[in-house]
């Protein structure tokens, strides 16, 4: 499995940057996870010289703007995500918005759209997880939006991919605002594959603090082997995964290999 990062929140030696997330990853079948929030993902397919006319598949994590809003620059292609991808969402402490920049309709009309909370076989290798059940006592407990009716958005939508490899199964996350270890939990439900070789992603960590030491003794204990932290984990989680798994930083213009 090879997974190129067309764009995180870091640039690299040739590829800009912005707040956002955009994977190229090819395996059995090449799909698109996010597209950042921007037509960026695009330049620096472009700078790497990736065409992506073929890509016929695009999944979409969870529907903000810094995952969603590079939606605007395709088309007619396959687009996978969780129904309430679409619901207007907004941040708590000014009301700002932060959903995507369309409605269901509109995507509709743009590609073909396929929406499911349950999981989803798109290849023989990579599953769409749908909405992750959140299990554990010590992830998505708070959440910092709201939806436009004003109750709280813990942000349901919130999915990922699990790739099987012949090393074990690779998990990638958006943002895992469900939780990156409730992510790998339902991971390893839903495809039976225990090894866990590899994960990369959004974490959603900010601090230091007793989530992320969870997270770090949960990954310690199953031996994960490639650990790639990303987007939006913050600097005080990013360092305590260094000191723990010595991870490098995530740059745009990154090819990783699982």
């Amino acid at each position: 499995m090879k997974l190129t990062v067309l764009n995180d929140n870091a640039p690299g030696d040739i590829c800009g940057s912005e707040h956002g997330l955009s994977y190229l990853i090819e395996a059995d079948k090449t799909i698109l996870l996010d597209t950042g929030a921007s037509d960026l993902f695009l330049k620096n397919a472009a700078l790497l010289n990736r065409d992506l006319t073929p890509v016929d598949t695009v999944v979409l994590s969870h529907g903000h703007w810094d995952h969603g809003n590079g939606l605007k620059y395709i088309e007619n292609k396959t687009l996978i995500t969780h129904p309430d991808s679409f619901q207007k969402k907004y941040r708590k402490r000014d009301h700002s918005y932060i959903g995507l920049p369309f409605s269901k309709k509109e995507a509709a009309e743009r590609f073909h759209l396929i929406t499911t909370k349950d999981a989803y076989q798109i290849s023989d290798q990579i599953t769409f997880l749908g909405q992750i059940p959140r299990i554990n006592d010590f992830e998505a407990k708070s959440t910092p939006f709201v939806l436009e009716d004003g109750t709280d958005d813990f942000v349901y939508d919130d999915s990922a991919l699990a790739i099987k490899t012949d090393n074990g199964l690779v998990v990638v996350s958006g943002c895992a605002h469900s939780g990156i270890c409730n992510i790998i939990d339902y991971a390893i439900q839903i495809t039976g594959v225990k090894n866990i070789y590899g994960v990369i992603g959004g974490f959603h960590l900010k601090k230091n603090d007793t989530q992320t030491q969870k997270t770090i003794k949960y990954f310690t204990d199953l031996e994960i082997k490639k650990i790639y932290p990303s987007h939006c984990t913050a600097l005080p989680a990013l360092a305590a995964f260094h000191q723990t798994f010595n991870t490098k930083q995530v740059l745009s213009g990154d090819i990783i290999y699982f």
